[in-house]
């Protein structure tokens, strides 16, 4: 085995140095190779703007991947949420590793929850998603709050809150675990309140598609637990036809790894069958308008199968009008 080093390519963020660093060591391992860690800015890094007016799809992951198809890194590493649902026939999402807590968090001042904020509190985010669940549960539960736009990278947006500009901002808990800061979280928002963006807490591993061998090796990183929900998840949002930055959130629930029979499992031919849940949201970022279903069935088997569900739930989703809730996508 050759003992070159494999040139792992990564958005220069410290989060995406975190996530990539865990990568290569895991590669390392499985490989005996070192990893080279090969910093690439992209366009979503160097703009100001905020996504849903630079067109959220692919600008934290174009420069990586023209990188991969000139040769100059072996792999690339993305959060899987940033990762265009369409992929492009020279490359190949060779592993998606186990996921991370999908979540998202919230970090207050004054180490206050989400209900405990006072009348007018300003919340930052720069998720349209995340704005219309937060102000369609405000809405609905008499709350008083307004939803501010930004940008920045983790210490940027805590210090809004730090220096008193923002009571709140709402991050992904898996990014604030990767770079050791969850302790700073004041209120873990349920999936119940805020639905996460699909493939929220899951890394994407993608290679070129003719390098047979690094593909069999990557593929050790894969995690077909992780992989069957993403995938519907991703599936969804690609039959809803909305980019990364769009207001849509998505999550597959899987029973646990090892669970034992519970209620509401179902019996076939004498054996167990798992279910899935899968629930979608679309809505207008003011919260006033919103389209939340779900569908429940046994888990895929392939992943063909999840990406039926998926298709199958935006179908619903579209029949109660959708499409009209997505005008602040960027596509």
């Amino acid at each position: 085995m050759s003992s070159k080093a494999l040139r792992l390519g990564t958005r220069r963020s410290r989060l995406a140095l975190a996530q990539s660093g865990q990568v290569a060591d895991a590669v390392s391992q499985v490989t005996g190779r070192p990893v080279e860690l090969v910093e690439i800015t992209t366009y979503g890094d160097t703009s100001r703007e905020q996504l849903a007016q630079i067109g959220g799809t692919g600008v934290f992951v174009t420069a990586l991947r023209e990188a991969l198809l000139k040769g100059e890194i072996d792999f690339a590493v993305h959060s899987l949420k940033d990762l265009p649902t369409g992929q492009p026939d020279e490359l190949t999402l060779v592993a998606v590793p186990e996921r991370e807590d999908p979540r998202d968090v919230m970090v207050a001042r004054d180490a206050l929850k989400f209900t405990d904020l006072p009348r007018g509190a300003r919340i930052g985010t720069g998720s349209p998603r995340r704005m219309a669940q937060l102000n369609a549960y405000a809405l609905g539960h008499g709350l008083d709050i307004r939803t501010v736009p930004i940008r920045g990278n983790v210490d940027t947006r805590i210090g809004f809150v730090r220096d008193g500009e923002l009571d709140a901002v709402v991050l992904a808990a898996a990014g604030l675990t990767r770079i050791g800061r969850i302790d700073e979280v004041t209120d873990f928002l349920s999936v119940d309140t805020v639905l996460p963006a699909p493939g929220q807490g899951a890394l994407a591993i993608e290679c070129a598609a003719d390098n047979a061998d690094l593909i069999v090796t990557l593929g050790e990183l894969d995690d077909p637990f992780t992989r069957v929900a993403v995938t519907a998840e991703r599936s969804l949002l690609a039959a809803l036809e909305a980019g990364c930055s769009a207001p849509v959130g998505a999550l597959a629930d899987l029973p646990p790894r090892s669970a034992p029979l519970e209620r509401g499992d179902t019996q076939a031919d004498g054996q167990i069958v798992k279910e899935m849940r899968l629930r979608g949201v679309v809505g207008t970022t003011d919260g006033t308008r919103m389209v939340q279903l779900s569908t429940t069935g046994p888990v895929p088997e392939s992943y063909d199968q999840a990406m039926t569900l998926g298709r199958e739930l935006a179908a619903e989703m579209l029949a109660q009008g959708a499409a009209g809730l997505m005008g602040e996508r960027a596509l």
